[in-house]
């Protein structure tokens, strides 16, 4: 099953595909970043026309995506709303099978443990995926431990898998 994880934002939006089926899980992570110069309906038009891209490139059988939490910048969390809304509506529109998850279960499935430092998430993301090095920028790692996430706890996969 390929999984593409989703850390949503709207100057960098982090993403990673994953395939379940085969040894190495990873296929790629990168991030989307829009143009600050460019007005608000320009970097959203922007997100929505990489996402296309990255569903045509990998065609993932599921979305996983990091739910938005709180944030003490309104403004922020208010454009970051918007934002989260096209790229779940791209996602509904290109693959259709959405799965949502909250920075607290996205830390205990990784590392066991909800209150989990970023760096711990990220430590266990390049060990889970055999990295090297943690993946760069910070929100392709945070979008990949989403993946990883949903592989872990998804109840459809953990029945297909024990077929």
């Amino acid at each position: 099953m390929i999984i593409l994880g989703i850390d949503p934002g709207f100057g960098i939006i982090g993403y990673g595909v994953i395939d379940t089926n085969r040894a190495g899980l990873l296929i790629d992570y990168g991030a989307i970043t829009t143009m600050k110069e460019a007005s608000f309906p320009e970097r959203l038009q922007e997100i929505e026309e990489n996402l296309k891209v990255i569903f045509d490139t990998y065609k993932p059988d599921v979305v996983a995506i990091e739910e938005l939490f709180y944030f003490k910048n309104q403004k922020t969390v208010i454009q970051v709303a918007e934002a989260r809304g096209v790229i779940i509506l791209a996602c509904q529109k290109y693959c259709g099978k959405i799965f949502e998850y909250t920075p607290l279960q996205i830390k205990q499935a990784l590392t066991g443990q909800g209150r989990a430092e970023k760096a711990q998430v990220q430590y266990m993301v390049k060990a889970i995926l055999g990295l090297k090095s943690i993946p760069k920028p910070d929100d392709a790692a945070d979008a990949l431990a989403v993946a990883i996430c949903h592989s872990q706890t998804s109840k459809d996969l953990n029945q297909n898998m024990a077929r």
